[in-house]
C-alpha cells in the first residue's frame, strides 16, 4: 500500500536531483520553477500526511484557485465564478464528510451553475456561460478525488509530472509529427517518451497498476490538450501569471485532473 511516508524519500530525492540538474543548466526559468516546487511539494505532502482532512484542504484550495483561473479564461462574471467555486468546494467536502452523497452534491452543483445564467435571463451569452460552467464543474470538480485516493494521488501526480517534463524536452529532440493542432509544439515522440518515463516512475513508486498506467499514458496528455484548447480559445499562453515559472495552477494540474478522471473511471 502506498503511503505518504513511503513516498517522502522519493519526493526528497527527486527534488534534490532536479535541483542539481537545474543548477547545472543555469537556466533562470528552470531555477524559478524549481524553487516553487521546493516550497509547494513539502506543503502538499505534509497536508496528505495529515490524512483525509489535509487532502480535502488541498483539493478545496486547488479547486477554488483553478476556478478563478478558469473563470478568467472563459470570461465568466463574478456570480458564475462564485457559484462554480461553491459547487466544486461542495463536491470536495462531500468526498471527505459524506462519500455516499458525492453524486447528489455534484448534481446539485450542476443545477446551481445552470441557474445563474437562467435567472439572469441572459439570452445572448447564457448558453456559453452554461456550457463553460458545466465544463468547469466536470473538469475541476475532479479535485475531490484527491480525498479518497490520498497518497495514490500523490504518486499519480509525480508520474504525470515526470511524463510532462520528459515529453517537453524529448519531443523537439526526437522530432516527428505533432500531437495535435491544439498544441503543435508537442510531438507524438515526446508524448510516447513521456509515457514510458511516467510508467517507470509508477514502477519506482510501487504503483504500477493498469488503471494508473492508463491514467498517466492517456489521461495526462489528454488533460494537457484540454487546457490548450481552452487557452487557445481565450487567446492566452498561460492560465495566469502568479505562480513563479509556471503561469497558473491550471498550467500545473491540467494533466493531473484528466488523469484522475481516467483513474476514477477505471478503478
Amino acid at each position: 500500500m502506498i503511503t505518504v511516508a513511503s513516498l517522502a524519500p522519493v519526493l526528497g530525492g527527486t527534488l534534490a536531483l532536479s535541483g542539481v540538474a537545474v543548477a547545472v543548466s543555469r537556466r533562470r526559468e528552470l531555477l524559478v520553477r524549481w524553487c516553487a516546487w521546493a516550497v509547494g511539494v513539502p506543503l502538499v505532502a505534509g497536508a496528505f500526511w495529515w490524512g483525509r482532512p489535509g487532502a480535502a484542504a488541498v483539493a478545496a484550495t486547488a479547486g477554488v484557485i483553478a476556478v478563478t483561473e478558469f473563470g478568467a479564461l472563459m470570461r465568466l462574471g463574478p456570480p458564475d465564478r462564485v457559484v462554480l467555486a461553491a459547487a466544486v468546494t461542495g463536491v470536495v467536502l462531500a468526498a471527505w464528510l459524506a462519500p455516499g452523497e458525492v453524486f447528489r452534491v455534484l448534481a446539485a452543483g450542476a443545477l446551481a451553475v445552470a441557474a445563474v445564467p437562467l435567472l439572469a435571463g441572459d439570452a445572448e451569452q447564457g448558453l456559453r456561460r452554461l456550457g463553460a460552467g458545466l465544463l468547469g464543474l466536470a473538469w475541476i470538480g475532479v479535485t475531490a478525488a484527491l480525498v479518497p485516493l490520498g497518497a495514490s494521488a500523490l504518486a499519480l501526480f509525480m508520474a504525470v509530472s515526470v511524463a510532462d517534463i520528459v515529453a517537453y524536452f524529448a519531443g523537439p529532440r526526437l522530432g516527428g509529427p505533432p500531437l495535435s493542432p491544439l498544441s503543435p509544439a508537442k510531438r507524438w515522440s515526446g508524448t510516447l517518451a513521456g509515457a514510458v518515463a511516467g510508467l517507470g516512475t509508477l514502477a519506482a513508486l510501487g504503483a504500477p497498476t493498469w488503471p494508473m498506467a492508463v491514467a498517466v499514458a492517456v489521461g495526462g496528455p489528454a488533460g494537457d490538450l484540454l487546457e490548450s484548447m481552452v487557452k487557445r480559445g481565450a487567446g492566452v499562453k498561460d492560465a495566469a501569471s502568479w505562480l513563479p515559472g509556471s503561469g497558473g495552477l491550471l498550467d500545473r494540474i491540467d494533466s493531473l485532473l484528466v488523469a484522475l478522471a481516467v483513474l476514477l473511471v477505471l478503478s
